[in-house]
């Protein structure tokens, strides 16, 4: 061989080297409850947003070095098993990222583990504030809703339309318990006044002794401090008792639209709740929940697989921008980028890890109001990030710096 065609195999074989070497492969880890109370609002429906996510940045990323492989898992609903997951995917299945995440006590587990394996976590479906307050971590990012918004929009709601005692049937773990207590704060605030509440093992089924004890307090408000099969429990069997009917209303403090649907609309009509994300908001949001219905089965996507789409595009972005996935670089490029996407419009992240957008008041429609098989909600008001979630320097986040 001559030294030019030498010399030419040496700048092609350099080349092969430098594109393999441009190529950034990325796994993205959906760790959910595909099985329990919470499997209707992520479950493999979060799985099917993060797909989405992929496919739709790919093809329109200038990117094409960049590659993205999705997998999924089953916590139970059990930190000792959310943990040994994430464990397994950072340290032997080389996941980048774990996305999702509903019930607190998992989320807050799996943001230390990121945190000490230096990866990402993008949580969505998990409500507890501490996530971005006394247990933030530079690793981690909280994307969809949390438990003061929730307070702040549903809360506020109820006590100013004259619901000013309340009585708290609470489910006993982490995010419950964060959910009453960011609650309580809010009807305090407002003039209000919290006169009782019991603590409910989660899951369960039957909620007749702690709807008999809330319904002797007396308590003009009800708060539902649960979520999933939980909450449609709980309305289903304050029905059955008609305690609506004696003159204490229910505040579903946690209710997702796949809840509302669960339930159908003779039972929850009326019912006041608090959403990030609706699919019927706008024409992009109507455009990606067909495409998502298409997908699993005709059900619309709930708020938590919104956040899961919104998250992915958004890290995809920032991993764009740099050429890079190194989780410090990357985190850091998330919280400079302002988010935009279909789903929630523009927003940012914040130096907590908590993703600003906004929330909306919704009413349930009478049977007699709804034109369709998922038109569940009319607007009451729309609720700027700002108003809706806690303020940065409130949260005790040791990331925010102190003016």
């Amino acid at each position: 061989m001559n030294s030019t065609l030498i010399s030419l195999a040496v700048i092609v074989a350099g080349l092969a080297v430098s594109t393999a070497q441009a190529q950034t492969s990325i796994k993205l880890g959906v760790l959910s409850d595909r099985s329990g109370a919470y499997s209707d609002i992520g479950g493999e429906g979060s799985a099917v947003a993060a797909r989405m996510a992929v496919e739709d940045f790919l093809a329109k990323s200038a990117n094409k070095g960049i590659k993205a492989e999705v997998i999924t898992a089953d916590h139970q609903n059990k930190p000792d098993v959310g943990s040994s997951v994430a464990r397994q995917w950072y340290d032997q299945e080389g996941v980048d990222v774990i996305l999702d995440v509903p019930t607190s006590s998992v989320a807050l587990a799996i943001s230390q583990i990121t945190r000490d394996k230096n990866k990402i976590f993008i949580n969505s479906g998990a409500a507890a504030s501490d996530l971005t307050g006394s247990q933030c971590s530079p690793n981690t990012v909280h994307w969809t809703y949390d438990t003061v918004q929730l307070a702040n929009v549903t809360g506020g709601a109820m006590v100013k339309q004259q619901g000013d005692t309340w009585f708290f049937i609470t489910a006993d773990y982490a995010f419950g318990h964060a959910l009453e207590r960011d609650t309580s704060a809010v009807i305090q605030k407002n003039g209000g006044k919290v006169i009782g509440s019991v603590r409910a093992p989660f899951p369960t089924s039957d909620f007749s002794s702690f709807l008999l004890q809330a319904q002797s307090s007396g308590a003009k408000v009800i708060g539902l401090a649960n979520a999933g099969s939980d909450t449609v429990n709980s309305i289903k069997q304050a029905g059955e008792f008609g305690l609506t009917q004696r003159g204490q209303a229910l505040a579903g403090l946690l209710v997702f639209a796949s809840d509302v649907k669960a339930l159908g609309l003779k039972t929850a009509q009326g019912l006041v709740l608090s959403e990030t994300f609706y699919w019927d908001l706008n024409d992009q949001t109507r455009a990606f929940s067909k495409r998502f219905g298409e997908r699993f089965g005709g059900k619309m996507p709930t708020m938590v697989h919104a956040g899961v789409y919104a998250g992915v595009l958004h890290y995809l972005k920032a991993v764009e921008a740099l050429n890079s996935k190194d989780a410090q670089q990357v985190i850091a490029k998330m919280k400079e980028m302002p988010t935009d996407d279909p789903l929630f419009g523009k927003g940012r992240i914040r130096a907590d890890g908590r993703k600003i957008h906004d929330a909306y008041l919704f009413q349930v429609k009478t049977p007699q109001e709804s034109k369709g098989e998922w038109d569940l909600y009319k607007t009451i008001a729309t609720v700027p990030g700002d108003q809706a979630f806690r303020p940065e320097a409130e949260g005790g986040c040791p990331l925010v710096k102190k003016s």
